[in-house]
């Protein structure tokens, strides 16, 4: 088989990032014809179909999907390529990294490390993406090539470990906590988080009350304990992220179960309960790909992120 070329693994990326031949061939400078004419060739080599084509643009195949991933980490790779041999033998680095958190670890986990990071590596630039641990997650936008290193909830690998957020359903994004997650990913465990019961400040019983939730808070092990407890009603409200939970239980509007990364903003309208030693506990960690692991910047964030995480 032959090789792609990486202006043929640039042309694929495109026509998936845009959606169609002549919007891939506006973004890269070239004619339709000179798109659909490339893509033919990548999968004449490749042996596969890589898009389906349509009056409404051309989308991945499933061969596709996975050709497109490793094109834009085979593509990222050609774009650090100068910052690693610059940053060989000395004590910085320098450019763009790309992370992917999801809110709560954007907001609390990420910042002081990132300060320590660029204190010591001016040169590097950190691009960060708030990704909802839904479906892929963080970790999908790490194996797809749009980020070099994502925070994200791990699956853990006993009963006594945790998972992504616990809930009622619904699909996390999590990923198994160990040396490789799907797809081969890298990942380690950063922190590891109970849960509480959040309720509004002064409340004399808040099991009581209406159930708040969000929708990522579910996943792993912690749908076993939460089905257990038969204290914990069915949601009457739930929110896009656990800040708007936090807030509409400071309202009085009732009571949520969040894990510490979200209850770092919590204010005296509400009290905080914990769960006790059965409680569900998540591990929050970093994923990222080989390739992506051996970088200098890549390596500088995760010793930042693990001197944070204490």
């Amino acid at each position: 088989m032959a090789d792609l070329s990486p202006q043929e693994l640039r042309v694929l990326a495109a026509v998936a990032d845009s959606g169609g031949f002549s919007a891939a061939g506006a973004a890269l400078g070239l004619t339709q014809s000179a798109v659909s004419h490339s893509v033919r060739g990548s999968e004449a080599k490749v042996g596969a179909v890589l898009f389906e084509r349509g009056r409404g643009g051309a989308s991945p195949t499933p061969a596709g999907e996975r050709a497109v991933a490793l094109a834009r980490r085979i593509l990222r790779m050609y774009e650090v390529l100068g910052a690693e041999a610059r940053g060989a033998g000395r004590d910085t680095v320098a450019g763009v990294l790309r992370i992917a958190a999801f809110r709560s670890a954007a907001l609390h986990l990420l910042p002081p490390a990132l300060e320590r990071l660029t204190a010591r590596h001016p040169g590097i630039r950190p691009e960060v993406r708030v990704v909802r641990e839904l479906g892929a997650g963080t970790a999908g936008e790490v194996a797809a090539g749009r980020a070099d290193l994502g925070i994200a909830t791990l699956n853990a690998t006993g009963a006594s470990g945790g998972g992504s957020a616990g809930g009622a359903g619904g699909a996390s994004g999590s990923v198994p906590a160990g040396a490789a997650a799907p797809g081969r990913l890298l990942t380690g465990v950063l922190r590891e988080e109970t849960y509480a019961l959040v309720h509004p400040a002064g409340h004399p019983d808040p099991r009581a009350l209406p159930l708040l939730d969000w929708d990522e808070n579910c996943g792993s092990y912690t749908r076993d304990w939460w089905r257990a407890q038969d204290w914990i009603p069915r949601a009457t409200v739930k929110a896009e992220d656990d800040g708007m939970v936090l807030t509409m239980v400071g309202r009085g509007l009732g009571m949520a179960i969040l894990p510490e990364l979200s209850l770092c903003e919590a204010t005296d309208a509400v009290d905080i309960t914990g769960l006790g030693p059965s409680g569900p506990v998540r591990r929050v960690g970093y994923v990222t790909a080989p390739e992506s692991a051996s970088t200098l910047a890549v390596r500088a964030l995760i010793r930042e992120l693990r001197s944070e995480a204490g």
